[in-house]
């Protein structure tokens, strides 16, 4: 939180990513250490301090130019995350509804408070994630593509 992090779909953690804020040309460079977000049409979730830094802690979202300072050794593998709860007995829940997909599975991250993700597949390209994806919005109504 006060640490100048990102979270990210899809790019490599410890990718290096300058994010500047369209609405005042302010700049933060962050390291991606989490993914996310998880909301449509959003691209990067930025800690506190970041957002602090190019001032988005009132307004909450703006428009942003983020730039690739340094990329982090990429992984060929991506997941399809269904969902996070914060209750173990919720991420079970959604689990055993996608028995029927390939290696459904809750991975739990962090510690304090722990987040158990739910998440299905593991793909080496994009596109067959984004398919499975696809699959697996028609049965929980949610799902997002990220790096594994």
């Amino acid at each position: 939180m006060n640490a100048f992090t990102a979270a990210h779909r899809t790019w490599p953690f410890e990718t290096m990513v300058r994010v500047t804020n369209l609405s005042n040309q302010l700049e933060v460079d962050v390291r991606i250490t989490d993914r996310g977000p998880f909301v449509d049409g959003r691209i990067i979730d930025l800690s506190r301090a970041a957002a602090e830094r190019i001032e988005l802690i009132g307004p909450g979202t703006a428009r942003v130019r983020l730039q690739v300072l340094s990329i982090a050794s990429p992984t060929n593998s991506y997941t399809v995350q269904a969902g996070a709860f914060s209750d173990r007995a919720r991420a079970e829940q959604l689990r055993s509804k996608l028995d029927s997909f390939p290696l459904a599975r809750i991975v739990p991250r962090g510690t304090d408070p722990v987040l158990y993700r739910v998440l299905v597949g593991r793909t080496t390209t994009e596109q067959s994630a984004e398919e499975l994806a696809s699959r697996v919005r028609r049965t929980t109504g949610e799902a997002i593509v990220v790096r594994d």
